[in-house]
C-alpha cells in the first residue's frame, strides 16, 4: 500500500514520553495512560484512554501508513477515539513498529502482528469483548488481524483503501469476517473509488454496512463531525448495551495533556 495514501501529520505539544505517569481527571479517576506494549519486534509506544469500570467493551484503534506520516495521534484516529471513549469504553492506541518511539522497522506486513499484540494486551488487561477500528492502512492491518480473533465482536474500517500508488487492493480475508463491520468512507475518497469500494464491501458477509459521507475525501477534511456521527450511530445500533453508558463529549477538544495539532 502506498505511503502516499496517508499524508496527515499530527503532533502532541505535550511531548508525551512512553513512561509518563497516568493523567488524572478532576475527580481523581485515571483518564490517559502512556506505556509500552510488548510487540513482536520490540516495544510499541501506546496510549490508553481509560474508560468506565463497567464498560461492556474495549477498543483498539489502528493508525494510517507510517511512511506517509501516520501515527496514533492522527486526526482521524483521534476523533474516532473520542466516539468510543464517549461511550465510556477504554480505548487503546499504539504506534506501529518503527513509528514514533516504537521499535522495529516498517515492512507493510508485520504490522498485522503489532495489531495482534494490542489485542493480546487488551485481552489480558480487561478480559472483555473488543470492538476495533482503524483508519486507512490501519483499517487494512486491523481487519486482517481481527478477522480471525474470536474476542473481536466488531470492526469499523475508516477510509479503507482500494486503489493507491497505482495498485488495486483487495481483501480476500474479509470472507472470514463474521462479526459486524462498518465501512465508513467519503464519497470523494481519492484512494477508494466508490465502485471499487462497493465490490470490496460486498465480498464481506453480513452483517456489514457501507456508509459514504457526501463530499468527504480520504482524510474526512471538514467532515470529521459527520464521520463521528456515522460511527456513533453504528455503535449504538450494533451494540445496544453501549446506550446505557453515560455519554461523554466526543468533540475534538483534547483532554488532559493530550493536545494534538493537525498539519492538515
Amino acid at each position: 500500500m502506498s505511503a502516499g495514501a496517508d499524508k496527515t501529520l499530527l503532533s502532541e505539544s505535550s511531548s508525551l514520553s512512553p513512561n509518563l505517569p497516568t493523567q488524572k481527571t478532576q475527580g481523581g479517576a485515571a483518564s490517559l495512560r502512556s506505556f509500552d506494549l510488548a510487540g513482536p519486534e520490540g516495544r510499541l509506544e501506546a496510549l490508553l484512554n481509560e474508560g468506565q469500570a463497567d464498560a461492556p467493551y474495549v477498543t483498539l484503534l489502528c493508525h494510517p501508513h507510517p511512511l506517509g506520516g501516520g501515527t496514533m495521534h492522527n486526526k482521524v484516529v483521534y476523533h474516532a477515539m473520542k466516539v468510543f471513549h464517549g461511550l465510556g469504553w477504554p480505548v487503546l492506541r499504539f504506534n506501529f513498529r518503527g513509528t514514533g518511539l516504537s521499535e522495529g522497522t516498517h515492512d507493510g506486513r508485520g504490522e498485522v502482528d503489532d495489531v495482534r499484540a494490542g489485542l493480546d494486551w487488551l485481552r489480558k488487561e480487561f478480559g472483555k469483548p473488543i470492538v476495533a477500528a482503524g483508519f486507512s492502512f490501519g483499517a487494512a492491518m486491523g481487519l486482517k488481524a481481527c478477522c480471525s480473533d474470536a474476542d473481536v465482536k466488531g470492526f469499523a474500517a475508516l477510509g479503507l483503501p482500494t486503489h493507491a500508488g497505482g495498485r488495486d487492493y483487495t481483501y480476500p480475508y474479509l470472507q472470514g469476517c463474521k462479526f459486524p463491520k462498518l465501512f465508513l468512507s467519503g464519497d470523494q475518497d481519492q484512494y477508494a473509488p466508490v465502485p471499487q469500494l462497493r465490490i470490496v464491501t460486498d465480498s464481506a458477509p453480513e452483517p456489514r454496512r457501507l456508509e459514504l459521507i457526501a463530499g468527504a475525501d480520504h482524510f474526512f477534511v471538514g467532515q470529521l463531525p459527520a464521520m463521528q456521527a456515522a460511527l456513533g450511530r453504528w455503535l449504538h445500533e450494533t451494540f445496544p448495551s453501549s446506550q446505557s453508558m453515560h455519554s461523554q463529549d466526543i468533540s475534538g477538544k483534547p483532554e488532559g495533556l493530550e493536545l494534538e495539532r493537525s498539519a492538515r
